[in-house]
């Protein structure tokens, strides 16, 4: 009986000793956190080599390292958001405010042809001003999930040559001639066909604004091809063109809302495309690759 009450006493005070080193440990851990609050970035750590302790320690320093890259990467997201915002702010504010000193230079001017000119540079920088706030808005809708799409099989070629007519002041303006080349002329893509339109018109538009040349516009198989060259001291990112009001020299171009290939990279995807972008030789060419009619049977 002896020998059983100081084996129990024995146990007991072990249980003791081990509550007592587990209670030290928790406040510890507990002071620790107390310090994280407070902004540390040190790493929790455990004195005892109890396994239990040990993956406690392990997780809660996992959950705040992926904590602190969130933290991070909202930062980053917040100061380019700012960026962003700053960046299209100047650009409406630039031709907003051309359009007004011309319009103001046109009403104090008494000579009616200097009037005239006047009166046309501020109704194009007007026409900027409308075109940069339509992408905008745009993206904006494109961003929701209350888009809607009108999928159907498109005949490609006609609708590009109509993008192509419709441009042609552009294309006379910087005296170059776009370059067409279909393997299969009658090639049909199951389409949205007013944002096929939109993203013909802005790889188009891309290529005169930014490029050095016309424009090469390739079919092979279900892949469109738009090439055109660039400046060889061009700094264009392929990782990031089709990211919002990416602009590549970090200038704000005339007539450029940095949105224009993010847009086509929206619709294409939601169309059920992919889109890349390859700059090699000086030329750069974006890639689409149309998804087959058959993917979008029920």
């Amino acid at each position: 009986m002896v020998i059983l009450t100081v084996t129990f006493a024995a146990i007991a005070v072990f249980l003791l000793i081990r509550c007592i080193r587990y209670r030290l440990e928790i406040r510890s851990v507990c002071r620790q956190l107390d310090e994280l609050a407070q902004g540390s970035h040190m790493e929790l750590f455990v004195t005892r080599k109890d396994k239990s302790f040990l993956e406690l320690c392990r997780k809660l320093n996992l959950v705040m390292k992926l904590n602190r890259q969130k933290e991070i990467q909202y930062d980053k997201a917040q100061k380019r958001l700012k960026q962003n915002i700053s960046a299209l702010a100047h650009d409406i504010r630039t031709p907003l405010t051309s359009a007004a000193g011309y319009l103001q230079m046109g009403a104090e001017c008494a000579d009616e042809e200097k009037r005239d000119r006047y009166l046309n540079v501020s109704q194009d920088r007007l026409e900027e001003l409308k075109d940069m706030l339509e992408e905008l808005f745009l993206y904006t809708k494109l961003s929701s999930d209350e888009f809607e799409l009108s999928i159907r099989p498109v005949q490609v070629l006609p609708l590009l040559g109509e993008c192509l007519v419709g441009m042609y002041r552009q294309f006379e303006e910087k005296g170059v001639e776009p370059v067409v080349e279909f393997e299969d002329e009658g090639i049909r893509m199951m389409a949205d066909e007013e944002c096929l339109t939109r993203i013909f018109r802005n790889l188009i538009q891309n290529a005169l604004l930014h490029g050095t040349g016309g424009i090469t516009i390739r079919q092979a198989g279900r892949v469109l091809s738009f090439e055109n060259p660039v400046a060889e001291d061009s700094e264009i990112d392929v990782a990031q063109i089709f990211d919002r009001f990416y602009k590549a020299d970090g200038a704000r171009r005339k007539g450029s809302s940095g949105l224009g290939l993010a847009i086509v990279r929206e619709m294409t995807e939601k169309m059920g495309g992919t889109i890349d972008a390859v700059l090699a030789q000086n030329v750069l060419k974006v890639l689409i690759n149309w998804p087959s009619e058959d993917t979008h049977q029920p």
